[in-house]
């Protein structure tokens, strides 16, 4: 054999075709054939394809699959994929565990979760440039450039949610960014409707508050291979006391002044949607309304969107077995 193969996805392999790839491991059961006799079957995929398929107990395989494989880690195989009557199968040339070094020949721990549409680091530097459009040059704009910068491997690829909308890798950018466009645009509009408000409509901090308000979802969700987790902090504070705590230590490092720190933690406590998930306090600024209308709209948005994509219900309207818990008009067939 070569000391070296190229490269294959699993989804992509065919009929006697070997190579090295990258897998998730599902499962591993150990069972008993009908003579009594003991194997483990294993399954182990990637984003679009899984197999299953025996290993025996004389297999060469059987003491490191019942001593060392398990299941939700990621394995680099060698082998070679079979069509065969039981299903797709695979005959295992070498096996070890996904290291670091890896990604070099791509290997992406997030390999098998959904994904945005969106190219992440496009969305990153639209998303900047909003930023730095909207935000004047002061503390302000250096706050959330440097929360940004600080977190940006991890907002390149940070789900918003586990389940609700943007549940996939890079669904936090995706929506902040739908949320900074929109929140840009709003002030504008409404600054320009009531050039009399006492204190102005602030752009800059609008916009700092559509990009921020969910940077407590950084800490609060972990991406493990097959879903999105709470950490213990997650599960016992909420992103929205994480965010604020983020901000404020952000905001002492830059001198950021009292009063538009106030600001700022008020448009992140008052963001949520209500009444199911109501926000610690009411939206009580024209910055904190606009951000906390914004939201909500991008979210009930996505889960619309979702709902039309997968609704498989015949007729005009979908079920109301879903997150809005009504039904959603998709039209009558022409």
């Amino acid at each position: 054999m070569p000391p070296t193969m190229p490269i294959v996805r699993l989804s992509e392999m065919v009929h006697e075709q070997e190579g090295d790839l990258f897998v998730l491991m599902t499962a591993k059961e150990e069972l008993t054939t009908r003579d009594g006799k003991p194997y483990f079957r294993v399954s182990f995929r990637d984003a679009r394809r899984e197999v299953s398929f025996p290993i025996w107990d004389n297999s060469p395989w059987a003491a490191d699959c019942r001593q060392r494989w398990k299941p939700g880690v990621f394995y680099k195989v060698r082998a070679m994929y079979r069509e065969t009557s039981y299903g797709p199968q695979l005959e295992l040339r070498k096996v070890r565990e996904a290291c670091p070094a890896d990604v070099e020949d791509g290997f992406d721990p997030t390999m098998c979760l959904p994904r945005s549409r969106f190219e992440p680091e496009a969305m990153y530097a639209e998303l900047m440039e909003v930023v730095t459009a909207a935000i004047q040059v002061g503390p302000l704009r250096q706050l959330v450039e440097a929360l940004l910068a600080a977190h940006r491997q991890a907002i390149l690829v940070h789900p918003a949610a586990r389940r609700h909308h943007h549940a996939f890798c890079g669904g936090w950018l995706e929506h902040t960014l739908s949320m900074a466009r929109t929140c840009a645009w709003l002030a504008d509009q409404y600054a320009a409707k009531y050039p009399d408000l006492e204190p102005p409509l602030d752009k800059g901090l609008v916009v700092a508050g559509a990009v921020l308000h969910d940077l407590g979802k950084l800490e609060e969700l972990r991406q493990e291979p097959t879903d999105t987790v709470y950490t213990p902090a997650g599960a016992l504070l909420g992103h929205v006391l994480l965010g604020r705590d983020m901000v404020r230590a952000a905001a002492a490092e830059v001198g950021l002044d009292t009063d538009t720190l106030l600001r700022l933690e008020h448009m992140i406590v008052a963001h949520q949607r209500g009444p199911a998930a109501a926000p610690p306090k009411p939206p009580m600024t024209p910055e904190a309304l606009i951000v906390h209308a914004a939201d909500d709209l991008d979210v009930k948005f996505d889960m619309l969107a979702e709902i039309l994509r997968s609704d498989k219900t015949p007729g005009p309207l979908t079920s109301d077995k879903n997150l809005l818990r009504h039904p959603v008009y998709r039209g009558s067939a022409p």
